[in-house]
């Protein structure tokens, strides 16, 4: 039975379908270590919506390992700027609760990391947004946005070897929040605030270089 099948097999971990681009979410919950106040606890998708937030899923392949905790330190980077726009940023592995808390004392790259650190021992998180390798175990490179009324607005994976940019995950939240606001226009390649938005019309087929430039 492949790693799919049996998914679909398991009542007890079952989600339905997949997270997709533009869709709600399916609610979740996963234990976590807090950093920030050094305890246990758990992270509920339900509970962030609620809470009006923004909520950024950063899936890495496992503790303990070489590329992850350069990627964890460059988001702790971004954290302040992120929360500031109202995100509940989780990072997210297949590990338990109790290796985070040990990965994240030993390890001196992770020293200013203060988001939650969530555990999807099981994968069925990971399953669910589609970056879980069942050879191994081990979750991809994801990284998913999702807004406050519970819709997936961004998805990227990469694979093991390649690490991420948190500029270009604060780009993306940026860009996101104001769109929010302002759901008529649309952001170009490489908007950051204060840049030119476009909004869509039957005059800016064809001429998005004049519309630019103006």
């Amino acid at each position: 039975m492949s790693c799919d099948e049996h998914h679909h097999h398991d009542d007890h971990h079952h989600m339905l379908d997949h997270a997709k681009v533009g869709k709600p979410v399916t609610p979740f919950t996963m234990e976590t270590f807090d950093p920030e106040e050094g305890f246990f606890g758990e992270i509920s998708l339900e509970k962030c919506l609620d809470e009006k937030k923004w909520v950024v899923l950063v899936f890495y392949p496992a503790d303990f390992t070489f590329v992850c905790p350069t990627e964890l330190a460059d988001l702790a980077d971004k954290h302040a700027e992120l929360k500031k726009m109202d995100c509940e940023v989780i990072s997210v592995s297949t590990d338990t609760k109790f290796s985070h808390m040990a990965w994240k004392t030993s390890e001196r790259l992770l020293e200013n990391v203060k988001y939650k650190m969530a555990a999807d021992p099981t994968g069925k998180v990971a399953r669910y947004f589609g970056v879980y390798d069942c050879e191994t175990g081990l979750a991809l490179r994801g990284t998913f946005i999702i807004n406050p009324e519970g819709l997936l607005v961004s998805s990227e994976i990469n694979f093991y070897n390649v690490g991420r940019n948190a500029d270009e995950l604060q780009r993306k939240m940026e860009a996101n929040v104001y769109l929010k606001d302002h759901p008529a226009e649309a952001c170009p390649a490489k908007w950051k605030p204060g840049s030119k938005t476009l909004t869509p019309s039957e005059k800016l087929v064809g001429n998005v270089y004049s519309s630019m430039i103006d």
